[in-house]
């Protein structure tokens, strides 16, 4: 989307030099990333930025709605509900599929998330890439220009809440298992933070400790909750000695009643010229001629899981649970990065944090990714090369 950068940049790309890139990133925690890492950021000019933030408004908008609670109550029916929420969401990602729409590049809101996701990672490859290519220093992945030092104040307010770091603790499932513990080691690195895992956690009465280096008890203040709930249902082995749905003592850095509240269950409730067309399956009132056209999208899993991308009469008609699915249109991604061989689809995902005070998310930094595929995603783009996960850079 910037001529010169593209142009710079795949002139200096080479093979050699992305498996050093990649080598520099696996060198930090003698770790390479479990997921394909793009070979290139997504440049986007300023057009597409303001689009983008007309999008990132929208959504908020409706976010901020006095009845947004009672909105999206049913969410938290469908699914559960965990105790002591609190006023707003302190995680918020947009997702934003680069779409054409009558021969004209437009972002269209691909979902949204109440939940955290790479803030911690995305920021340290932008360094990355600056090793490299010391000529993106001119760029800026974050949304308002801010600086590296800024980027990480905000993060550690919002995380951390003035706690003590060892009283604030990074939640996972088995966190060494997970495809994103890169994103954990940086922030424990980097907030100094630990990471814990869900069955390490002791309760006494109604509060949580867990155990340090040293074996020590240590009292959790606040959690930094990265578990997401699908996962832990299906992991009926493992062994907790609390349960979400208990009333505790501890806040919540991400409550885990946004993960619901804000998710493809609001996708239906937004209009306008950055969104899709999207009806719940209980809502609908025929079934459309046209599946082809359509994406069935279960709405609260997490990285892609059960969609269906060609939809058929049958596949609508076999849902029980018409309140937990979507159907919605499908969108045209335009190619827009240009490889060595072709050009390439992407996805940028706004990342903001809503601190405990303040009347509106912060718009902070972003992810991208990059797709050959029918679909973002790994199991569209294997063994294909220039895809990925990758972040934009914008024009300071």
């Amino acid at each position: 989307m910037i001529d010169r950068y593209r142009q710079l940049f795949n002139s200096q790309f080479t093979d050699k030099k992305y498996q050093e890139f990649k080598d520099d990133i696996a060198s930090d925690f003698d770790y390479a990333p479990t997921f394909r890492i793009g070979e290139t950021p997504f440049f986007i000019s300023n057009e597409l930025k303001a689009q983008m933030l007309e999008g990132c408004a929208d959504v908020i908008k409706l976010i901020q709605q006095n009845d947004f609670k009672i909105l999206t109550e049913k969410s938290l029916e469908l699914n559960q509900k965990v105790p002591n929420e609190d006023d707003h969401t302190t995680f918020l990602a947009i997702d934003f599929g680069i779409c054409e729409e009558n021969g004209v590049v437009v972002p269209k809101l691909i979902e949204v998330q109440g939940f955290p996701s790479l803030y911690n990672y995305q920021i340290n490859l932008y360094e990355k890439f600056k090793n490299h290519y010391p000529f993106l220093s001119e760029l800026t992945p974050f949304i308002n220009n801010i600086t590296i030092e800024e980027y990480f104040e905000t993060l550690e307010e919002v995380i951390c809440n003035n706690h003590p770091k060892e009283n604030v603790i990074l939640l996972e499932i088995e966190p060494e298992k997970q495809n994103t513990k890169i994103d954990f080691y940086y922030c424990r690195r980097d907030l100094g933070i630990p990471i814990v895992c869900v069955t390490e956690i002791i309760k006494k009465g109604n509060q949580l400790f867990y155990k340090n280096e040293n074996g020590e008890e240590i009292l959790v203040k606040r959690i930094y909750n990265r578990v997401i709930f699908d996962e832990l249902e299906l992991r009926p082995d493992l062994k907790l000695n609390f349960h979400f749905s208990d009333e505790l003592d501890v806040e919540w850095a991400g409550h885990p009643n946004w993960f619901f509240r804000i998710s493809k269950y609001i996708l239906p409730m937004l209009k306008g010229k950055y969104f899709i067309e999207t009806t719940l399956l209980s809502d609908l009132t025929e079934i459309p001629e046209d599946l082809e056209n359509y994406v069935l999208k279960p709405l609260f899993s997490f990285s892609g899981s059960g969609v269906i991308f060609h939809v058929k009469k049958e596949d609508i008609e076999a849902v029980v649970e018409k309140e937990l699915y979507i159907l919605q249109k499908k969108v045209n991604y335009i190619p827009i990065v240009q490889s060595p061989d072709g050009k390439v689809k992407c996805e940028v995902r706004v990342l903001c944090v809503w601190k405990k005070e303040d009347a509106a998310p912060t718009l902070l930094c972003n992810l991208a990714r990059l797709s050959r595929g029918e679909m973002i995603g790994v199991k569209f783009n294997k063994d294909k090369d220039w895809v990925g996960g990758t972040l934009a850079l914008f024009e300071r």
